[in-house]
């Protein structure tokens, strides 16, 4: 059967100034990477570099984790990864809900058989830590605690080394979800005691997406080995998985890995670790207190309070009388400009504006505001009733 849409050519994709939640910009020396010769998955080389990967994911999660590596998929994946392999049917999971991504933490634990204890709280609000404690006494048999450290859908961080704390007081392991964070602000696997936690490439990184960085504990690593039941996830079972990621002895072919964006992990973290990851951390605080400066002379209002704000990720409340959808549209229409909509609960109550990577930097930060000045004025005029 002859194609018959002729009109179609290669894509060209308009240039964006990327400061939504996710993905950030990526710099051109990322791109370079990817653009290079693809070798095959099992090829010498190939795996030489997969080693250096798995290095520069311990200098970003600050751990000595053995089993730290990027699985083939997006953060989601990387969260489906850790449930799938450390949650039995049956096992309690005591669940942190401040935002859609908690919320997605209770579906993944339902979906392996686990039996999920909810802990609410209000969304742009960190998790309690009295709520936890109390949910602990309350299922003193809970095997894990899960909960998100950088809340994508608020803005918000909670308190990860004192919920790990929680958790291991009671015996339990825990599943830290860090995709917002690593990065933009200190993620502790060692010093907190994480035993699990996922993240994604696309945003303080500065990769594309399309990969998830892990990390698992010797606790969690005894958990997946003492399993009673098979991992429900062919893909993801880490007994499988890791025949191709150990680089012990000679590697056994699991899956055919995106090799060139893997070539763009590599080279972002390579960024990383010439910037330095305390520096990273530095120049996130420092563009957030930038763009918190221009924000408070337009009147625009933080919905997360200052001790818990995320500085790559900063939620506002829209004005009364804006147009959420035609202010967003103006911002990509006029200015190439892409910011995040409210999800769930705060759609079209919220704007989520992101720091994040090569994001984070003063011309973004200005361009921004100059931007959000323009739109505001135009959006704030009444409508003219004729």
């Amino acid at each position: 059967m002859p194609f018959t849409a002729p009109a179609i050519k290669s894509f060209q994709p308009p240039r964006r100034t990327l400061m939504g939640p996710g993905p950030s910009d990526v710099p051109q020396r990322i791109l370079d990477a990817m653009a290079r010769p693809t070798i095959g998955h099992l090829d010498p080389a190939f795996t030489d570099m997969m080693e250096e990967i798995k290095q520069l994911l311990r200098y970003a999660f600050q751990t000595g984790n053995k089993l730290t590596f990027p699985v083939s998929g997006p953060g989601s994946v990387g969260m489906e990864t850790c449930f799938v392999n450390l949650v039995e049917p049956g096992d309690k999971v005591i669940v942190c809900v401040n935002g859609v991504f908690g919320g997605r933490m209770v579906e993944n634990v339902k979906r392996t058989g686990g039996i999920p204890v909810l802990v609410e709280d209000a969304w742009g609000e960190p998790v309690s830590l009295n709520k936890v404690a109390d949910a602990f006494a309350a299922n003193p048999d809970a095997k894990v605690l899960a909960f998100v450290h950088a809340e994508t859908s608020t803005g918000a961080r909670s308190d990860a080394k004192a919920l790990a704390e929680l958790a291991r007081k009671h015996g339990a392991l825990t599943i830290m979800d860090c995709v917002t964070s690593l990065g933009g602000i200190p993620v502790l696997i060692d010093a907190w005691g994480i035993d699990a936690a996922y993240s994604g490439s696309q945003k303080c990184l500065s990769c594309t997406p399309g990969l998830a960085p892990v990390t698992f504990s010797e606790r969690a690593i005894a958990k997946v080995q003492a399993r009673k039941t098979p991992v429900q996830s062919w893909f993801m079972d880490l007994n499988l998985v890791l025949g191709y990621w150990s680089g012990e002895g000679r590697r056994t072919y699991h899956h055919t890995a995106p090799i060139n964006p893997l070539y763009g992990l590599h080279e972002a973290l390579v960024m990383l670790a010439e910037e330095g990851i305390e520096n990273a951390w530095a120049r996130h605080r420092a563009m957030h207190e930038r763009l918190k400066a221009g924000l408070a002379k337009l009147g625009l209002r933080f919905v997360v309070a200052e001790a818990a704000r995320l500085p790559q990720l900063n939620s506002l409340a829209i004005p009364a009388g804006i147009d959420d959808a035609a202010a967003r549209g103006r911002l990509l229409t006029e200015f190439n400009l892409e910011i995040g909509a409210g999800l769930g609960a705060l759609a079209g109550q919220i704007w989520r504006i992101g720091l994040m990577g090569y994001s984070a930097k003063q011309a973004n930060v200005d361009y921004c505001l100059k931007a959000l000045e323009a739109v505001l004025a135009v959006e704030a005029q009444p409508v003219a009733v004729i």
